[in-house]
């Protein structure tokens, strides 16, 4: 009876432990879920993880930051850019410069000058200043004459202005009489007109171009042409008279009348 029961405790033991191998075994032989993985064991014993692939996300392409747009650089200009721009805008005004290029020569210091005078400003045969920059360039036309009609001759600057009526008819070189033959400086009436060319009574192969006599000095002392512009220099370099360019000469001629007004002043 004893033997009996012995054997089917056993018996009852063996089920227990074929029944734990039974779910081992399925559980090793499940395929594996997508929240876990079988551990794998290596040579020494200790568990690795295989792990697990996720989906990568979906890509989108960056935004563009905007940027602030950055002001362009000042170009810093030249002397020559602001003298070109002035000697322009002198010529244009009637202030004769010579050759429009930058280069302020001594042509350009007259018709500087003329703009100095004409504008109330020091009367100067120096070169270009910033005022003088400002004053040209912020112009738009001659200004008004503060002198009654006539003929002004600056040796200062040497120059001479037209005034008909209101206004500046011509701002013209001229080239007054050299050291020892100095132009007085006295105002004078337009006494004779000698139109064409003419031999000078003091100097042989002179000639004179439409000479309007103005003083009656032993000669008389005139504004006249001269055979070539290249004799009407930038300094005083005439007998006394006035050489004036031509054919500027020739058109004060025609528009001055006997009893004109010519006054000559100033030291160069």
């Amino acid at each position: 009876m004893s033997r009996r029961r012995g054997l089917v405790a056993g018996a009852v033991v063996l089920s227990f432990v074929l029944v734990g191998c039974s779910d081992v075994a399925a559980s090793e032989s499940d395929t594996p879920s997508s929240e876990s993985t079988p551990s794998a064991t290596t040579p020494s014993g200790t568990p690795t993880t295989t792990p697990t692939s996720s989906p990568s996300p979906t890509a989108t392409t960056p935004t563009p930051t905007p940027t602030a747009t950055k002001p362009k650089p000042r170009v810093k200009q030249t002397p020559q850019y602001y003298a070109l721009r002035v000697e322009g805008q002198l010529d244009k005004l009637g202030y004769p410069v010579g050759d429009v290029d930058g280069d302020i020569t001594a042509r350009s210091k007259q018709a500087l000058c003329a703009w100095r005078e004409t504008h109330g400003m020091t009367v100067s045969r120096k070169g270009l200043t910033l005022a003088d920059a400002y004053s040209v360039l912020n112009a738009t036309r001659r200004p008004t004459p503060t002198r009654s009609p006539g003929i002004y001759v600056n040796k200062t600057c040497q120059i001479a202005y037209q005034i008909v009526g209101k206004a500046y008819k011509r701002i013209v070189w001229v080239s007054t009489g050299a050291p020892g033959y100095e132009t007085p400086n006295r105002t004078g009436k337009v006494w004779r007109k000698w139109a064409g060319a003419h031999e000078s009574s003091l100097y042989p192969e002179a000639y004179m171009y439409d000479s309007l006599y103005f003083l009656r000095d032993r000669p008389g002392i005139a504004l006249h042409g001269s055979r070539v512009n290249s004799l009407v220099k930038t300094y005083p370099a005439s007998h006394r008279c006035v050489r004036v360019t031509r054919p500027e000469i020739t058109q004060i001629f025609k528009e001055t009348p006997i009893g004109t007004k010519v006054q000559v002043y100033g030291d160069y």
